[in-house]
């Protein structure tokens, strides 16, 4: 008898449904299984098992439904697993009444092959194994063989095929070591570093190795939005009729506000230079259709043109893959494997028989199995869905699949007229004018296509075009926002910068002979999954770090306090580490690399985290932790602790004293040194490393109390109070600060929160 383990029950109905139509049987439902043509089916609900928290590594004594920092940081010397706890800390019954009946199964005389159907991906992988691990009994496990269902989509005839193909499971170990050193790696960032956080600010911060680098970028990109100084500049253009035809050249040439004389020089010297028509070329080119969708390009283009979430795009595509109609979502890949070649023959006669003018096309842009790291393309199946029971937002996801595969696959081609106008100014400058109209519609009338006709003016060779140069001012403009498609991108390609860095620029930046090898090494460097992405972008919008607007995105105050306290407390998440504890688990995957040494590097990162912090401790950067009492207040002699944000007086309730100093000034931390020095002598030396938010400069000033304010001190008068208007010079002054020197407001004095992780 073989068992088959799904990860989920719709998985199991749709496995069932293969087996019924392979056999030509009818399988019984059991409570919890389904039995029948030799087979057993049940199915887990997604994770049945979790790592166990912190407390279950510490003696009985040293356990605590408060944080604290004397059992930081935790790094177990065999992570251990416990079925999930619900936010009570109660294990679910239905988790447990699933498992129980797993382990009966499992255990079964007359069950002797086990098949581990879990998602095809690593985390699918790690879900079936657990429940064996820890339901089989090792006499069992000696006996049993046990292998993989792996299935690219859940259309019966795919699941009856991959039943004849199944793999032996070890050869599956690579995935499932990449799926536990992943679990392992996040449970020791996000419970290390969630709970330092949130102990050092008494404020829950999710700290996590994908979400701040995620909540990073769009901080920093909202932060350049935000302090953006315009600036001119003169272009060169002219725009001028020759026979009756408007034409238009513009210089690659640019010019600087300052340069305005300059520019006009040079427009007065081309001016007087004949501009001649040196070529014009005309051709029919056909134009090839966009390539099949991975997750992320699919959520890029639903983003822009339906205002769909990353969230609610993926949950649909998940829906409909479960239901068979579209293969297996969560895939990086825009090619097919060349194995897939008869698939999609058939899939090919059941569109044809819509109408569509699709024919089978064996090409290389389109079947690639070196382009292919797990999964191929996202494409319909031969599951054709009813209109009419699906909503709209499911139609809108799936059709947008249907069409880019009927484009790919359009047997009428797309004819374009393409030209190509050379203008040469003598020695100067040459310009050229493209134009491109469309001849035969082909593919686009199937798919999206937006691009409108450019019809060049009519010149011919020799021509001499008439030429009117002249500055045209323009001014520079800020960044755009992080929309989801340019978020996407992003993640996708993080290092883009640094691989397209000229050899000498990258060598000013690593050395020289590092140079070739950090390039290679950026290759194929993401942030995230895109299995995981998805998930990540939506915790962060949950936690408020970031808002999501239409397909716009961009930092809440929390997401602000979260990368300026991590700046504050030395914890550098950026996409550099992301991207080597990334590079780490591919080699894993690959099997370059044990489990065990991948964990070791995160281990040696969390570690150096806190060994800062107990090195700082008396040097007096060192901003302390939530509730630290650190002196008497100047003002009233109440006593003065650290707060979320600050450094404030306890006596703020009942005798209203408004003495308060941000933890965090001009990018700058204030620690407990400076504070002190503040308390005891009214004034601190000069502190370094201030930085300008408006201009970017760094100064040094020290601070000075003030009516019970910290005000900065240049040379030896006071310039103004941090967070007043400024009298600095425009280019030099701080703008306003994140916080204020308003008065503390009520704080629960020990708001710490029960044990929390999630993930990335």
């Amino acid at each position: 008898m073989t068992l088959i383990i799904a990860e989920k029950p719709s998985l199991a109905r749709n496995i069932v449904a293969g087996i019924e139509q392979m056999q030509k049987v009818k399988m019984s439902k059991r409570d919890g299984y389904y039995e029948g043509g030799g087979y057993l089916v049940s199915w887990a609900f997604g994770h049945l098992f979790s790592l166990c928290d912190i407390e279950s590594y510490l003696p009985e004594d040293k356990r605590s439904t408060r944080w604290s920092m004397d059992v930081l940081p935790c790094f177990p010397n065999e992570f251990r697993y416990e079925l999930r706890r619900d936010a009570n800390k109660k294990v679910d019954p239905g988790v447990k009444k699933q498992f129980a009946l797993l382990s009966t199964l499992i255990n079964r005389d007359d069950v002797d092959h086990i098949a581990n159907a879990g998602d095809a991906d690593r985390e699918g992988e790690i879900i079936v194994r657990l429940c064996v691990q820890n339901a089989i009994k090792p006499e069992k496990a000696l006996q049993c063989r046990q292998s993989r269902l792996w299935l690219p989509d859940q259309t019966p005839q795919t699941v009856g095929k991959a039943l004849s193909e199944m793999k032996d499971a070890g050869e599956y170990d690579n995935l499932a070591n990449e799926g536990f050193a992943r679990t392992y790696i996040d449970w020791l960032y996000g419970v290390n570093l969630t709970r330092y956080a949130t102990l050092r600010t008494g404020t829950l911060l999710r700290v996590g190795r994908v979400i701040v680098p995620i909540v990073r970028a769009i901080y920093e990109r909202d932060m350049a939005i935000a302090h953006f100084v315009p600036g001119k500049y003169y272009a060169i253009v002219s725009r001028a009729e020759t026979d009756g035809e408007m034409v238009e050249l513009t210089s690659k040439k640019k010019f600087d506000e300052k340069e305005f004389a300059q520019a006009q020089a040079l427009c007065d010297k081309y001016n007087k230079i004949p501009a001649v028509v040196t070529a014009v070329k005309n051709k029919k080119d056909k134009l090839q259709p966009g390539k099949l969708y991975s997750l992320s390009k699919l959520q890029n283009v639903l983003g822009k043109k339906y205002k769909m979430s990353m969230a609610e795009s993926l949950e649909i595509v998940q829906k409909l893959y479960e239901q068979g109609y579209l293969t297996y979502p969560r895939t990086n890949s825009e090619y097919l494997a060349t194995a897939e070649k008869d698939k999609i023959k058939q899939i090919l006669g059941g569109v044809q028989k819509l109408g569509y003018p699709v024919v089978f096309k064996d090409a290389k842009t389109i079947f690639d199995d070196s382009k292919i790291e797990s999964h191929s393309a996202l494409t319909p199946t031969y599951k054709i869905p009813d209109k009419t029971k699906l909503s709209e937002r499911e139609m809108q996801v799936y059709s947008t699949v249907f069409r880019r595969f009927v484009a790919v696959f359009c047997g009428e081609d797309c004819v374009v007229s393409r030209s190509e106008i050379t203008v040469t100014l003598g020695e100067e400058e040459t310009f050229s004018l493209k134009g491109m109209t469309m001849v035969e519609p082909g593919w686009t009338k199937y798919d999206d296509f937006s691009q409108k006709d450019k019809v060049l003016p009519k010149l011919k060779k020799g021509d001499v075009v008439v030429t009117d140069f002249k500055p045209m001012e323009k001014e520079t403009t800020p960044p755009r926002h992080y929309t989801i498609e340019t978020l996407n991108n992003y993640l996708k390609n993080p290092f883009k910068e640094d691989k397209n860095a000229s050899d000498e620029e990258l060598a000013d930046r690593v050395g020289e002979d590092d140079a070739q090898e950090y390039r290679a090494m950026l290759e194929g460097l993401e942030l995230g999954t895109e299995a995981t992405r998805t998930g990540i972008i939506d915790n962060a919008r949950k936690s408020k770090y970031i808002d999501l607007k239409k397909d716009v995105y961009t930092i809440l105050p929390d997401g602000i306090f979260l990368i300026e306290s991590l700046e504050q407390m030395k914890i550098s998440m950026d996409k550099y580490k992301t991207g080597d504890m990334g590079r780490a688990l591919k080699k894993v995957f690959r099997g370059q690399m044990a489990v065990g040494e991948s964990v070791a590097l995160a281990r040696a990162e969390i570690a150096a985290v806190f060994d800062g912090y107990r090195s700082e401790a008396g040097s007096g950067e060192n901003t302390g932790s939530f509730g630290d009492v650190l002196g008497a207040c100047p003002l009233c002699g109440k006593e003065v602790k650290r707060f979320r944000s600050f450094y404030g007086c306890t006596g703020y309730k009942e005798a209203g004293c408004k003495f308060s100093v941000n933890t965090y000034i001009c990018r700058r931390s204030i620690g407990i040194g400076h504070l002190k020095q503040l308390l005891t002598a009214g004034q601190t030396e000069v502190i370094r490393g201030f930085v300008s938010p408006k201009s970017g400069k760094s100064f040094d000033a020290a601070l000075k109390l003030e009516d019970g304010k910290a005000v900065f001190v240049f040379s030896s008068t006071p310039r103004r109070a941090y967070g007043a208007p400024p009298a600095m010079p425009p280019d030099t002054a701080p703008a306003l600060p994140t916080g204020s020197n308003r008065p503390a407001p009520p704080v629960d004095e020990n708001p710490f929160p029960p044990a929390f992780y999630d993930g990335e």
